[in-house]
């Protein structure tokens, strides 16, 4: 059985998708047995990620032009508004569906039409579809037509690298902080954050790319609660950053409103961090019962939610609760699921 991994979304550095191609990519290596062939189609400049004896097809820009002859068993493809779905009529197609966060992020509806046809067009390409939570598959079901397509729901894992001697981050706080890390845009939600460090002396560390003007709305927002000077935007940050970040954090902050999934909610469970969400989209599917959840965004409730959740946290011994809720969310787990559905179409041809 001859693989293609689609990972060209892997051009895109420090985002969820580059972190979902790579660490499935890495899981499924282990996974695939040896009359198997796994082949990664993935940019040149990260193909060393995966190892220098593996096989690769490189992907160019000219293949969302003239569609890649794979010649392969199965094209798994993962990114919903793909404009990659090569192969030929042979090949058994699997799309992975991360999110239609288009849909709530305010575009203009002539923008959201043309997202909604694209993927309808993916779909209906493919031979199997996933989703990466059931909020997302309940999403799909909504707003495009399925058909008789096997639809299926894997979760994604969670991969948290440690680095125990490292202590040099990019920013060091001098006080406690509270951590959230994410592309800085405004379905992110990050500027209801600030109001937080009302009535205490944390600091609030946001990592990740940050769009310009969005930025600037956290500052303000920073401004009218007096907080600007704990308020600290840092940018991208490295594994070891954000690992050492994650480690030493007094709290997750991760109040987002359009998710498909939601890793870095994960990692912070993996350390039995106390972990602050909305309730908006898969977030409450993601983190159960052991996230703390605010209900809306209102400052006297936010801040009062988070002075009653952080003494529950220390009071009830939620840290070891937390860390095995985050222990089911593995990549072998996810590999694993992934090869069946392989195994299948294989089979099906």
């Amino acid at each position: 059985m001859k693989i293609v991994l689609d990972c060209e979304r892997m051009k895109h550095p420090y985002t969820g998708l580059f972190e979902y191609c790579y660490q499935l990519g890495i899981a499924l290596r282990q996974r695939v047995v040896d009359k198997d062939d796994l082949i990664y189609y993935v940019p040149q400049s990260v193909q060393y990620m995966f190892g220098s004896n593996n096989n690769f097809i490189e992907q160019r820009s000219i293949d969302k032009i003239f569609y890649r002859n794979f010649n392969a068993d199965i094209l798994h493809t993962t990114y919903q508004l793909s404009r990659y779905m090569g192969g030929n009529k042979n090949v058994k197609r699997l799309l992975t569906i991360h999110d239609l966060n288009f849909l709530y992020e305010k575009k203009a509806p002539s923008k959201v039409a043309k997202y909604l046809k694209k993927m309808q067009d993916n779909i209906n390409r493919s031979d199997h579809i996933i989703a990466i939570s059931n909020y997302v598959k309940q999403d799909v079901l909504d707003h495009l037509e399925i058909g008789n397509k096997p639809f299926d729901v894997i979760y994604n894992g969670c991969n948290v690298l440690e680095f125990d001697t490292y202590d040099t981050p990019i920013y060091k706080p001098k006080k406690d902080f509270l951590f959230s890390i994410g592309t800085v845009l405004p379905k992110k939600n990050f500027h209801v954050l600030p109001r937080i460090l009302v009535g205490n002396d944390y600091e609030l560390i946001i990592a990740g790319r940050s769009d310009e003007n969005y930025q600037n709305k956290i500052i303000k927002e920073a401004k009218q609660f007096n907080v600007e000077d704990r308020v600290k935007l840092i940018g991208s940050v490295s594994y070891e950053d954000k690992y050492w970040y994650l480690k030493n954090c007094l709290a997750f902050m991760f109040p987002s409103i359009a998710e498909g999934f939601g890793i870095p909610v994960i990692e912070a469970m993996h350390f039995g961090k106390p972990t602050f969400l909305s309730t908006h989209t898969s977030l409450p599917e993601v983190g159960g019962k052991d996230a703390y959840y605010f209900q809306n965004f209102e400052p006297e409730y936010m801040q009062q939610l988070f002075r009653d959740s952080l003494e529950d946290y220390s009071q009830n011994d939620r840290i070891k609760d937390i860390k095995e809720h985050a222990s089911y969310f593995r990549w072998d787990r996810c590999a694993d699921e992934y090869y069946k559905i392989y195994q299948k179409l294989y089979e099906s041809k």
